[in-house]
Order: C-alpha cells, then structure tokens, then sequence
C-alpha cells in the first residue's frame, strides 16, 4: 500500500512539475512579458465595471498585441457585457485561436452561451475546462461555470 502512494506522490509531483502556468484573467500580472498599459487600463476598467471605457482600451491593446489571448478574452467579456454578444463570441473564439486551454475563455464563452440561452454549448464549454484545469478538472473557473449551469437549469425547472 506504501508503494502506491510513493508512486501516486511521484506521478503528482512529476505532472505539476510538467503544467503550464495558468494563461487566464485571473492570474497575477506574468513575469514572462510586460503587460500593455493599455491591458492594464483594461482590466482596471473591467474590475470597475466600467465596460464602455474597457471596450476603448481593450480595442488599443488588441492592435499592440493581437495574438494575446488575455486582451481577447477581455475584450470578449467587456462586449458581453454591454449586450454585444456576436461581437463577444467573436473575441472568445480568438483567444481560443491562440490558447486552446485559455480558461477564462472557456468559462467566459460558457456564460455567453447561457444568456443566449445555450445550456448545451455551455455544458461543452464546461467539459473544455474539465480537460484544461490542472487539478483533476477542478479550477476556480470550472467550478464558476458549473454554478451558472445549474443556477441556470435550476431556473428553467
């Protein structure tokens, strides 16, 4: 029984040796590459939500940097945001381009998915994070994304 549980430790501790950094709005400024300022005026927009103004500096950023899947993301959430949905899907859809495990994206195009009134696609959002969450498919915005999912449900019933 021991023997498992080294092996068990020794397979745990070589697959989050081997994982990625999280790529998602969430995460602390990365040390790897300077943020813009026009993300970071971006995201204190968003965190003020403040979205007409998240739109303006999230637009700039996306022209300096248009393979950053964070700027994408955001700017995805800020047009959700303000009723633009199409416009949002769009920008999800580009940071998925870019990273295929953005999680942000995944969970931020799962709750687009609910008020366009698409449990379906926000179920497939929500197993697309299930792959790409570290933990056993549990992340912060796994567990989010399965809360809206069955607040949503729950409603409908």
């Amino acid at each position: 029984m021991k023997a498992i549980a080294y092996i068990f430790a020794v397979v745990l501790g070589l697959t989050l040796m081997q994982s990625p950094a999280p790529a998602d709005d969430r995460s602390p400024v990365s040390l790897s590459k300077p943020q813009s300022p026009s993300l970071e005026a971006g995201r204190k927009a968003v965190e003020a939500k403040n979205f007409k103004s998240a739109l303006g500096h999230l637009a700039r950023a996306a022209e300096e940097e248009p393979n950053d899947a964070d700027v994408h993301n955001l700017l995805g959430y800020s047009l959700r945001k303000v009723g633009q949905f199409e416009k949002a899907m769009e920008h999800y859809r580009r940071a998925l381009s870019i990273d295929p495990q953005h999680r942000g994206a995944h969970e931020y195009m799962g709750e687009l998915y609910l008020e366009m009134g698409q449990p379906a696609n926000a179920d497939n959002q929500l197993q697309a994070l299930q792959k790409a969450c570290p933990w056993f498919g549990r992340c912060e915005e796994y567990d989010d994304l399965k809360e809206a999912i069955e607040k949503y449900k729950a409603k409908r019933n």
